[in-house]
């Protein structure tokens, strides 16, 4: 068996209006089409992926998100087909006053890794990235990083 990728994630928000608004501005922009909105729920698909909000449990209302406590998620990244988009990226948060983390900048995550990070209303990390070609991953066997033949 092989997976064929990633069909959703999820993110629960310490403040879902506020995160809501937000997303309502990034996903669409990113090429994520909405396909749910509901009082405790906000869910968009595009680029083969799904990506969704969900209301807190009344008890974890506000509660802040903390990217090193087990069980939470450490960042989202999403990948573009150009170092052009991670800029288009980086310019449209600050236009929204998103909170950038770093970049857009190359990082040594891979060959020609480019990446903008930036955090959403609760502090979660999210991360846009362009990698040429295949990176890392090698999808015919699943091998990663140093033992790919670099041709």
């Amino acid at each position: 068996m092989e997976i064929n990728g990633v069909a959703h994630t999820f993110i629960t928000a310490g403040d879902f209006e506020k995160s809501v608004a937000f997303y309502r501005q990034l996903l669409p922009f990113l090429g994520l089409r909405e396909v749910a909105d509901s009082p405790d729920t906000y869910y968009c698909v595009g680029g083969r992926t799904g990506f969704g909000i969900r209301r807190p449990a009344p008890e974890h209302a506000g509660v802040k998100y903390a990217q090193f406590r087990p069980g939470s998620l450490h960042h989202q990244c999403w990948r573009v087909r150009d170092r052009a988009e991670v800029e288009a990226v980086h310019d449209f948060l600050v236009s929204i006053g998103a909170t950038i983390v770093h970049g857009p900048q190359e990082d040594g995550f891979a060959p020609g890794y480019y990446s903008v990070l930036f955090e959403d209303p609760d502090g979660i990390r999210l991360e846009v990235n362009h990698v040429p070609g295949r990176g890392l991953f090698d999808t015919a066997t699943g091998r990663v990083g140093a033992d790919l033949d670099p041709r």
